[in-house]
């Protein structure tokens, strides 16, 4: 259960956090007390994060979630509602699919990529923060929390400026 730390009490959503970065910020609320729901689209990964994040202090719920699935946004946010007195104070838009499909157009001028690349790296990262921040999923939380943190962890837009110099 969550210890006493800073964060001792609050709920917190990270998507995206079986690895990489996610996982890192979900790692760090739990070390601070907060109850800590992760999100990823594979079960073994995902069950390996919250086993870390667990053991630094807080309460760690993993939740298979696809965030470019409109479906299963829906059904995250459903389950938090229900969840922990309906609470969300931290919100944190990690998930992001795009990095196999950067590599493999890794050194091509953007203009030379199919229009599908947008698809590819754009998906899970600008349709997940739309679907977390509204379509009503997070925005049914908001009156529950006094004090809430949104961040939005831009990966897009910093990847293609830095891979084709834009």
């Amino acid at each position: 259960m969550s210890g006493g730390g800073r964060l001792a009490g609050r709920v917190c959503l990270v998507t995206g956090a079986s690895r990489g970065l996610g996982k890192g910020i979900a790692l760090q609320l739990s070390e601070a007390g907060a109850t800590v729901y992760i999100t990823g689209r594979q079960r073994e990964p995902l069950v390996r994060a919250a086993e870390e994040v667990s053991a630094r202090g807080g309460r760690c719920v993993p939740v298979v979630c696809d965030s470019s699935r409109e479906e299963e946004v829906a059904a995250l946010f459903e389950r938090l509602q229900q969840a922990d007195g309906g609470r969300l104070d931290v919100l944190v838009t990690n998930a992001f699919s795009g990095v196999d499909a950067i590599a493999a157009q890794l050194g091509l001028p953007f203009w030379e990529s199919p229009a599908a690349f947008w698809d590819q790296i754009n998906n899970a990262g600008l349709r997940g923060h739309y679907l977390c921040f509204c379509n009503n999923s997070c925005l049914r939380l908001l009156p529950m929390a006094k004090e809430q943190l949104f961040m939005l962890v831009p990966h897009n837009a910093k990847t293609i400026e830095l891979l084709f110099s834009i």
